[in-house]
């Protein structure tokens, strides 16, 4: 993960909500209060976002303390359940409880959406992929988020590796042109070329790309293509796919998954702050 992102987010998802200053606590509690806060989950699901829950509170109070009481990755069957609890200055916690609950809940459901995906593989080889479709700004928090839930991170940014899409191919003038142009311009970056069809894959395949996004391809097409590339390159499915279809488009033998629906449209896992007096 590339250093001080996730530190910005926070800095900035705080200032968003702050403001001047919290107004309301600042009113009511008393500076030199300090309390603890358990962190509840109240629903079923895997919990992520609990170093960045603390680092949310850590920016407005640096001795804040975290107790753990589970690790990300967890896995939620039976809540409520008490994950953590954070000792710290009262009006640091209850300043940082919204943008804190924010980002362990999304982090949290998108782990949650991922491990169901990574479940519904399992025994095939398969692995699920997550993609560039994350909330702007929030790329850093939402892919660590897929790694919580067994998801592996494809690209962090454009500058990771290669990947030639329709468009390229379409400037390019061919797949072939546009490998030999990326190889040439990133030497020893690892090549994936999108195709759309089998006609396009054997041309990947005679590019020596080293993976071949098929994209939009049906179960049957894509037995077809990982029989044709033989080994030859890594195969990655993508285009649509379900939690109903995933499994079906694993036995086909593909390498990996892309699944751009874990990230944009996220279900939060409910994360409560609870606040208690301080007990020394």
């Amino acid at each position: 993960m590339r250093s001080g992102i996730v530190d910005d987010v926070i800095e900035r998802a705080l200032a968003e909500d702050l403001g001047t200053g919290d107004v309301t606590t600042e009113a009511i509690v008393p500076a030199g209060a300090e309390v603890v806060a358990a962190v509840v989950v109240k629903a079923a699901g895997v919990i992520c976002g609990l170093a960045e829950l603390l680092a949310c509170v850590r920016a407005l109070d640096p001795g804040a303390e975290m107790e753990l009481l589970a690790a990300d990755g967890d896995a939620i069957a039976a809540p409520p359940v008490t994950v953590a609890r954070i000792r710290g200055r009262a009006q640091a916690v209850l300043s940082a409880e919204r943008t804190a609950l924010n980002v362990v809940q999304r982090m949290s459901g998108i782990a949650t959406a991922t491990r169901a995906y990574v479940d519904a593989v399992a025994g095939t080889g398969a692995e699920i992929l997550d993609t560039r479709k994350t909330a702007p700004g929030l790329r850093a928090i939402d892919k660590r988020a897929v790694a919580c839930g067994g998801g592996r991170n494809h690209r962090m940014g454009l500058d990771d590796a290669i990947l030639i899409k329709d468009n390229h191919v379409a400037i390019a003038g061919g797949i072939v042109p546009a490998v030999e142009a990326a190889r040439a311009a990133g030497p020893g970056l690892s090549v994936e070329v999108e195709v759309d069809d089998l006609g396009q894959l054997d041309e990947a395949l005679a590019a020596r790309a080293d993976t071949i996004l098929l994209d939009n391809m049906d179960p049957a097409r894509l037995r077809e293509a990982v029989a044709r590339t033989d080994g030859r390159a890594r195969l990655e499915a993508s285009g649509g796919i379900t939690l109903d279809t995933v499994r079906a488009v694993a036995e086909t033998g593909v390498d990996t998954i892309s699944i751009g629906a874990l990230t944009p449209s996220v279900t939060a896992l409910v994360v409560s702050l609870e606040v208690l007096p301080w007990q020394s």
